[in-house]
């Protein structure tokens, strides 16, 4: 895919984070427009073609998890990516089942949102390669302890590992363990992916549940 192929828009209410972003991306040959608020961007989002978004979550019109939710309500082919603190994974969570398809913790090098747009971007082919299946994803699961799949549910739900270490009642040295067997485990790389493996799992479960 061409870097003109697709235009990067930034929606972030923080003016250095905007100019910041847009000067790096602009560096890498990405075509990119900014904007101020999530309300402009959803008012110009039917117009656009071939638009992959990066958004902040948390903004004062209109959250980051409340825009993806509007561009999926009006089914709009816009990939998404979400860039998130690290005490809103809950949130960035939320936006993934919303329809984004990655979420970046801050703080991230260049290398990691480039990488991330350009996996968003593949979304806008016709034919989109298929990720591990839900059914390749639960057989790794069956791979972890008892143990391993609490502390997947905990981490997949945004827990520090202090919460999870008081909730479990272990030490936050064993939730480290027990997190670096999970990652390695179900083959993640990241916690986004950790996420998105666990949500196809949750939504195959969903489709099963309307067949019968």
């Amino acid at each position: 895919m061409a870097n003109d192929d697709f235009t990067v828009h930034v929606v972030d209410d923080e003016e250095a984070v905007r100019k910041s972003l847009a000067f790096m991306l602009s560096m890498s040959g990405l075509g990119v427009r900014v904007h101020e608020t999530a309300t402009t961007f959803a008012s110009l989002a039917p117009k656009l073609q071939r638009a992959v978004l990066v958004t902040d979550l948390r903004m004062p019109d209109m959250s980051g998890v409340d825009l993806i939710r509007r561009i999926r309500a009006e089914a709009l082919l816009i990939p998404s990516i979400v860039i998130t603190g690290h005490g809103d994974v809950p949130m960035a969570v939320e936006a993934m089942k919303a329809g984004a398809v990655d979420f970046i913790e801050k703080p991230f090098a260049d290398t990691v949102i480039i990488d991330a747009i350009y996996r968003a971007a593949a979304r806008l082919e016709s034919q989109i390669p298929e990720t591990e299946s839900a059914e390749e994803v639960r057989k790794r699961v069956e791979t972890l302890s008892e143990r391993e799949r609490q502390v997947l549910a905990a981490v997949v739900a945004g827990q520090p590992n202090k919460s999870i270490a008081f909730n479990l009642d272990i030490s936050p040295r064993t939730v480290e363990v027990h997190r670096a067997n999970v990652m390695g485990k179900m083959k993640a790389r990241s916690l986004p992916e950790l996420v998105r493996m666990s949500l196809s799992i949750e939504s195959s479960n969903l489709e099963n549940s309307d067949r019968n």
